[in-house]
């Protein structure tokens, strides 16, 4: 799976919100200033060629579906993410956060909380 750049990004998560669609569509999700439908289209065609859309033409028009589930792009990109500037630790990249204080304590409590729940319970 290759890395996507900023503007591919973007598209993807309009197609994953609408769970596939036309440019136009996606175009209208994108924050503003945005980009001309024709610097959106190349984008598009570049996802297609990179094998996470698929176009399928309707009339004169192609509507596009993801080929790729956001949940696994995330995990794949955060792992690579954690590896290269936090040495494959989670609990660097959390400390790097509450140093900066990005997250709370609040915030923290619950990430432990939802830790919490997802184990296993003992006998």
């Amino acid at each position: 799976m290759e890395r996507l750049t900023q503007p591919e990004e973007e598209a993807m998560r309009g197609f994953w919100q609408l769970n596939g669609g036309f440019i136009k569509d996606v175009l209208e999700l994108l924050p503003e200033p945005r980009p001309p439908y024709t610097t959106l289209a190349s984008t598009v065609r570049n996802l297609e060629r990179k094998g996470y859309l698929r176009g399928e033409k309707l009339g004169n028009t192609f509507r596009f579906s993801p080929l790729i589930v956001a949940e696994d792009y995330r995990k794949r990109f955060l792992g690579a993410f954690v590896g290269d500037y936090f040495r494959n630790s989670y609990k660097e990249l959390v400390s790097f956060f509450a140093k900066d204080q990005k997250i709370s304590t609040e915030e923290l409590k619950e990430i432990i909380d939802m830790i919490e729940r997802q184990k296993p319970q003992q006998p």
